[in-house]
């Protein structure tokens, strides 16, 4: 691996069962398909494809799931040499059905995701990077998950690497704990030089409405560079200093899945290939240009069915008009 424009994703990388009975919830679904799925997983697929260069840390169990899933993102062309496999624990699973009235069915086995353990991983392997991603949606939840993100953020911050983190909040994992989420959100936050925040995320982390004030309340924490999705309305940048929305290009939806991993990932393969990024924390016209760039990214994203099958590459990407 080479540190020159290597991103390094740490997180999850977890089976998504979907059942595909027609407004069906899982208690009466019986036919099910298999996805690789995570959120850590999908950015550094997402960077891979448009030709990044990109490497994922994270744990699976020693199961034919765990298998599955390195060989998926091997596939993709992502170096999955730190993912780590649990000889006890089971790969960690999430079955998932879509009802007629949009509501989600959402049932989380957790598991080999949750003992990513420090002490298993080569440390400068890991920070060979030039950008780390922090963007797990079960990391904060507990566990030595949580031990090894908080640590390996610190060593990053030490060593000067270039922090990203996406909170990745899920309702239906947090439930009755919105708080510690929180609270484990802008400690992170407080330690990164780029977020990335839903409009929903934005409003529960910040307790703010408005979205001008809660975008400077995170800058407030200690973030440098803040980017706020808003769907099809576009993305909201800002330095600290100035903001601005950065519209998308007008896609069909046909499925949003993955599609602000997609986002994510098309903005660090760009960042992760800036050769100076002192110079780049700076330069506000490039922030919206490389926005633009990541919101194109996501929208493609949405005009097929899946998550790491429905990424676009750089050729697909470039062809599409603005």
């Amino acid at each position: 691996m080479s540190g020159n424009n290597l991103v390094v994703c740490v997180g999850e990388l977890l089976i998504d069962f979907f059942c595909m009975d027609i407004d069906g919830d899982l208690k009466a679904g019986t036919s099910f398909v298999k996805r690789a799925g995570g959120a850590p997983a999908n950015v550094t697929a997402a960077i891979a494809k448009l030709g990044g260069n990109a490497a994922l840390v994270g744990k699976v169990g020693s199961d034919p799931f765990g298998t599955f899933l390195i060989d998926v993102m091997k596939e993709v062309k992502v170096d999955t040499s730190m993912v780590t496999r649990d000889t006890q624990v089971q790969t960690t699973m999430a079955f998932v059905s879509l009802q007629a009235n949009g509501e989600r069915d959402f049932v989380f086995y957790r598991g080999a995701d949750e003992q990513l353990n420090i002490e298993e991983l080569n440390l400068d392997k890991v920070m060979a990077a030039k950008v780390l991603h922090f963007g797990s949606a079960t990391a904060m939840l507990g566990g030595t998950a949580l031990i090894t993100y908080f640590k390996l953020m610190d060593i990053a911050k030490e060593k000067g690497i270039f922090l990203s983190f996406d909170p990745n909040f899920r309702g239906n994992l947090w439930e009755g704990r919105e708080k510690e989420f929180v609270e484990r959100t802008k400690r992170a936050i407080s330690k990164a030089d780029l977020v990335k925040v839903s409009e929903e995320e934005l409003k529960l982390i910040s307790g703010l409405n408005d979205l001008k004030a809660a975008v400077l309340s995170l800058h407030q924490l200690g973030a440098k560079i803040i980017t706020v999705t808003l769907g099809e309305n576009g993305t909201l940048v800002s330095n600290g200093k100035k903001q601005s929305i950065i519209s998308s290009i007008h896609v069909k939806s046909i499925d949003s899945t993955g599609a602000g991993d997609a986002f994510i990932g098309a903005l660090l393969h760009r960042i992760s290939n800036e050769e100076n990024l002192s110079i780049f924390l700076d330069d506000y016209t490039k922030h919206e240009e490389m926005v633009a760039f990541a919101n194109k990214v996501g929208a493609l994203t949405c005009t097929k069915i899946g998550a790491i099958s429905a990424l676009p590459t750089l050729d697909e990407v470039v062809t599409v008009k603005n």
